[in-house]
């Protein structure tokens, strides 16, 4: 598998989440589409999805609903398509969703593995390749970027490192698409800063390639922690994406954060 042949399969994915075609990504302009959720979308997105901007470098191609569609097409037509997804620009969507009853909910960076610079990383642990039946008593805090207790049924394999017996940190991959598995990683705190991320990260990516699926990875654009373990572990950025929801569910979501 090269490196378009993993881009195409996100392209096509993407197109999949939010109800545009896959080339609609390469137009040489931006690209307004009815918002709808295929049925073979990414299996954590959930409805009602108000909005999702997605850009592959060249482009937007935002998906919208009726009730904020115009609206959508004429912020994307304001501003410069990079500039859509940072402020003080997305003020202008975040004050016009909200006279309707909307948010900006989710917004995110996404890698994929450049084939050539995917490495094999040592970090001075022992490492074993985990398989679902391996999952069923680490559904806990310490793992919860690794493991979704939500979605068992879809971690399909992992990469555990070991101190004397005892998990130090894990990888773990969710079929959250047909040909695409999402990475996360946890390490505890005492072991971090010693390469464990990155080599479990690695270790995983290529197992997934060497099944024929298409490894990527998730980081908020903050988290710079996340980001460097991406890069170290042969990822580069492929797309990033911006949903709004309802502004019942934003709230309801920040209620649930602070409790």
């Amino acid at each position: 598998m090269t490196n378009q042949d993993m881009l195409r399969i996100a392209m096509r994915q993407s197109a999949e989440d939010i109800g545009c075609r896959a080339e609609d990504f390469l137009l040489p302009e931006n690209a307004v589409v009815p918002f709808h959720l295929g049925e073979r979308a990414r299996k954590y997105l959930k409805e009602p999805i108000s909005c999702t901007l997605v850009s592959y470098g060249g482009n937007i191609v935002a998906a919208a609903t009726d009730e904020v569609s115009g609206l959508v097409a004429e912020y994307i037509g304001r501003y410069a398509f990079y500039h859509c997804f940072e402020t003080p620009n997305l003020h202008w969507l975040d004050d016009r969703l909200s006279e309707k009853g909307h948010r900006v909910c989710f917004m995110a960076e996404y890698y994929l593995p450049d084939i050539a610079r995917i490495p094999e990383l040592s970090c001075g642990y022992e490492t074993r390749l985990l398989q679902q039946a391996d999952f069923a008593g680490l559904y806990l805090p310490e793992w919860g970027n690794a493991l979704c207790e939500d979605r068992k049924h879809l971690d399909v394999l992992g990469v555990g490192a070991y101190d004397g017996g005892r998990l130090i940190g894990l990888a773990g991959c969710s079929a959250d698409c047909d040909e695409m598995w999402q990475i996360g990683v946890d390490v505890l705190p005492a072991y971090r800063r010693q390469g464990i991320a990155s080599a479990l990260t690695s270790r995983l990516a290529r197992e997934i390639l060497a099944r024929g699926k298409v490894p990527f990875y998730c980081s908020a654009w903050s988290n710079i922690r996340s980001v460097r373990n991406a890069v170290k572990s042969g990822f580069i950025p492929a797309w990033v994406e911006l949903t709004a929801k309802p502004t019942a569910i934003v709230e309801e979501m920040n209620q649930t954060i602070h409790q």
